[in-house]
């Protein structure tokens, strides 16, 4: 059952009304059942629920610990405790990670990998934070270990997030929400804008972007300058499609998810890059690593080495590869050259970073950073890190510009007809994020229009996901990419 299924939506609907029909105080049982029915349709061998419920229950009773541990002056003892839980409800993320790395190619035996849970990745990263913030006390522990594990199951973002935090998502869970008529359309609104970035977009570019990256080295040069701008753009309308299906969704039952990204291909800087993309992990990378490690409060050199293992945490989290750990400390090379550049200009060419930036200046730099996180996925996405390394130079050395005019690019998948639909959908996006980058409301200037306007939208759009995306040019869709990590 995925979240671009027929199944799921008829199953959203019954939920839906189970949940509206039941009294408020017991609405929240509804979400518990859904969300429990959901990840048992979705596990691919039953037993991977015994690893869910093992770093559940260890979870939840180190935070009654931590909770009963408040007024103790005994910090070992809590820290005990915390990094015992931490240690314990993680352990099946750990053992994955290890046990990849350690096997190199040989990968884990698939009777082994089966047994992974979907979502660990991120259900774990939510179990790590609610210790942290129960022995911080900057939450209160959940006594109720039913409504715990609503938290930590919730059907909409167990698979791709965002990654919430439970002084975020306690109220909206737990207390039942008044149905509104308002909020079933904006959560429709989302689905299908979900839908137009997944069938639109994401899935017409990953069949160019398979095309050259599984099959190289037999494309070079432009062709992977191509590739290599639709995987960036694929991987950002994938991920982003995901998580505004599920903020649709949760909408539609009057739950408000956070923003998981702001528009990160107008960042002006690869740290600004990190502030507008998967912004959940962000934060909690710098809430979690980075701060605890001592963030800039030791200076420049020790500030530095903590932003490399915080992004070293990061790229080993996305993947148990070499290649990913590359990806995690490309990111914080970048940002650590960035301010290297900043400290320098502001030394010797204080004019460069004081005065305020031109529309040209604003443009290069988002070139510019695009160019560099492009690089970098290339990296993530290529077979292996020594096949990337050949792509990019084959990107730099191999000169072929003529595909484009001579028609060898309608040969990787694509023909021209679903080219130029991939092309205004993106085109559209583009004028979209432009006037949201400008703080234009699109959704609340939209409620403002007549009702027979938005239907004729609604229907409108519908029939052209239907018709021409990528269903109806005869593809399957594509799992979720960041559903693998």
């Amino acid at each position: 059952m995925s979240y671009t299924s027929l199944e799921y939506f008829a199953f959203l609907l019954l939920l839906i009304i189970v949940y509206y029909i039941l009294p408020k105080r017991f609405r929240w049982m509804s979400l518990l059942a859904g969300s429990l029915f959901f990840y048992w349709q979705i596990m691919t061998d039953k037993r991977q629920i015994f690893i869910l419920l093992f770093s559940l229950t260890v979870t939840y009773f180190c935070g009654l610990i931590l909770q009963k541990l408040k007024k103790s002056s005994n910090i070992i003892k809590k820290r005990l405790i915390l990094f015992t839980g931490i240690g314990f409800s993680t352990l099946p993320l750990l053992a994955e990670k290890a046990g990849s790395l350690l096997l190199g190619n040989k990968g884990i035996p698939e009777n082994i990998s089966i047994l992974i849970p979907v979502g660990l990745s991120f259900y774990s990263l939510q179990l790590i934070a609610y210790l942290v913030d129960i022995y911080k006390g900057t939450i209160t522990v959940q006594v109720n270990p039913l409504k715990f594990t609503l938290f930590a199951t919730f059907f909409p973002q167990i698979i791709q997030g965002p990654i919430p935090r439970y002084g975020q998502l306690k109220s909206e869970l737990f207390e039942g929400h008044d149905f509104k008529q308002e909020n079933l359309m904006k959560g429709i609104q989302l689905v299908i804008w979900g839908f137009f970035l997944k069938f639109m977009i994401a899935d017409k570019a990953s069949i160019v972007v398979n095309t050259v990256f599984d099959n190289f080295p037999a494309y070079r040069g432009t062709y992977i300058w191509v590739a290599a701008i639709l995987y960036s753009l694929q991987l950002y309308t994938d991920f982003l499609s995901c998580t505004t299906i599920s903020q649709g969704v949760s909408k539609m039952l009057g739950i408000n998810l956070t923003d998981n990204f702001n528009r990160p291909y107008f960042s002006t800087s690869v740290k600004d890059f990190w502030r507008r993309w998967h912004m959940s992990l962000s934060l909690w990378l710098r809430d979690y690593i980075y701060i605890p490690l001592g963030g800039n409060k030791f200076g420049l050199g020790r500030k530095w080495l903590n932003l490399l293992v915080t992004f070293g945490v990061s790229g080993l989290w996305h993947g148990d590869s070499l290649k990913y750990i590359f990806w995690g400390l490309l990111h914080s090379v970048y940002q650590i050259c960035g301010e290297m550049y900043f400290r320098v200009a502001k030394k010797h060419k204080p004019e460069l970073v004081t005065k305020e930036p031109t529309a040209i200046t604003t443009h290069v730099r988002r070139i510019r950073t695009f160019f560099l996180v492009m690089i970098a996925w290339v990296v993530f996405r290529a077979a292996s890190f020594k096949t990337s390394l050949k792509m990019i130079r084959s990107m730099f050395s191999d000169f072929n510009p003529w595909i484009l005019g001579d028609d060898s690019i309608f040969n990787l998948g694509l023909g021209w007809k679903e080219f130029a639909v991939l092309i205004l959908a993106l085109l559209l996006l583009l004028v979209i994020s432009t006037k949201q980058e400008a703080g234009v409301k699109i959704r609340d200037w939209f409620a403002k229009q007549n009702i027979a306007v938005r239907w004729i939208t609604y229907l409108l759009a519908i029939w052209s996901i239907w018709i021409f995306g990528s269903y109806g040019f005869g593809f399957n869709a594509q799992d979720f990419i960041y559903g693998g990590f």
